[in-house]
């Protein structure tokens, strides 16, 4: 995971996007709620869904929240690690300049 001092919670691949997600799922509506500084100094994006933690649901939520927030196709949005966790690996395919606007206006790469 990116440190405080590196970009705030993503990084750039040669594929696509990494991104850190705090998910609260039940969290009464569904929506982005910027960038967290955990208690262990990880930046993570704050993300809820009204969708409840079971048989995926708030993990389909979170894929269609973010893949419409990045204007990404579905397809394109996976779960790399964190499946049953909170905390949560992202990794959204494609050119990453198509996505850096909306990451850059929740979390700017520091330095």
């Amino acid at each position: 995971m990116p440190s405080a001092e590196g970009p705030a919670c993503w990084r750039l691949e040669a594929e696509g996007i990494a991104l850190w997600l705090r998910l609260s799922p039940k969290g009464g509506r569904d929506s982005i709620d910027g960038v967290e500084t955990l208690s262990d100094g990880r930046r993570v994006l704050k993300a809820r869904v009204r969708a409840a933690p079971e048989n995926g649901k708030a993990n389909a939520a979170m894929i269609d929240l973010v893949a419409g927030w990045l204007r990404a196709p579905k397809s394109a949005v996976s779960i790399r690690s964190g499946e049953t966790a909170r905390i949560k690996q992202i990794f959204i395919a494609g050119a990453p300049a198509v996505y850096l606007d909306a990451l850059q206006s929740l979390a700017p790469m520091d330095g």
